[in-house]
């Protein structure tokens, strides 16, 4: 396999976790930009076998404070226009949903997802998720379905964990990119949010990284050699 993707980061120094390894495996280059550090997104994608647009932080309701979210609101579109394969994780998946005129906000009770929480398939997603499995989140907010989209998975806090839209486009509102370095870095970087309601604690989330990190990574690159494969 050969070519460039096109992964969109929040932070640097970027961390792509086993996201960079898989695409590197593959014979892919990987070319990051930041936009919220002032990085110019590239206008025309179809030179990508994809893109990929990472967590972050911030909100995808930031696009008044922060210039950088709101030329990937404003990009989102024509990258799907283009037709190119977009991957969204976690913001990445809530910033598309807001590009499609969806809503994203923070749960009613105002719940978080931290730490390795179940994620169920749809029938709809049935091909991609063949059965139940844990995922690593670390999320306050949400998104709805946009209009025109598939929800491939669930969840009990976040009702909506999976959607595919317009062929091979995904939101997903979960991390399978972390590694154990990663998450390290979130639990002391973050360890205030731990606090927030629904949240597990640091112990727990690394003893069910050892537990779910080996069948998240399989299940990984199922999902990569299929959405790179179309």
């Amino acid at each position: 396999m050969t070519g460039r993707v096109l992964v969109v980061a929040h932070r640097l120094p970027a961390s792509l976790g086993r996201l960079g390894t898989k695409l590197v495996s593959r014979g892919l280059q990987v070319d990051v930009r930041c936009p919220v550090e002032g990085d110019v997104l590239p206008r025309q994608t179809e030179r990508y076998r994809g893109v990929v647009v990472l967590g972050g932080p911030m909100s995808a309701n930031d696009d008044n404070e922060l210039p950088g979210i709101r030329a990937e609101l404003d990009w989102i579109p024509e990258v799907l226009d283009a037709g190119t394969p977009y991957l969204g994780l976690c913001l990445g998946a809530q910033l598309l949903a807001r590009a499609l005129g969806a809503t994203v906000s923070r749960h009613p009770e105002g719940a978080a997802e931290i730490g390795y929480y179940p994620l169920y398939p749809t029938p709809e997603g049935s091909a991609l998720f063949p059965s139940a499995m844990n995922v690593y989140h670390w999320h306050m907010e949400g998104f709805e379905m946009p209009s025109g989209s598939k929800l491939l998975a669930t969840g009990e806090t976040f009702q909506n964990q999976a959607f595919r839209y317009d062929g091979n486009v995904y939101g997903l509102q979960f991390h399978p990119e972390v590694t154990r370095e990663i998450l390290l870095h979130w639990l002391e970087s973050g360890m205030e949010r731990l606090a927030l309601p629904g949240a597990q604690q640091a112990d727990g989330q690394l003893d069910s990284y050892g537990e779910h990190h080996e069948p998240l990574g399989l299940w990984f690159d199922r999902f990569l050699d299929h959405w790179l494969s179309a």
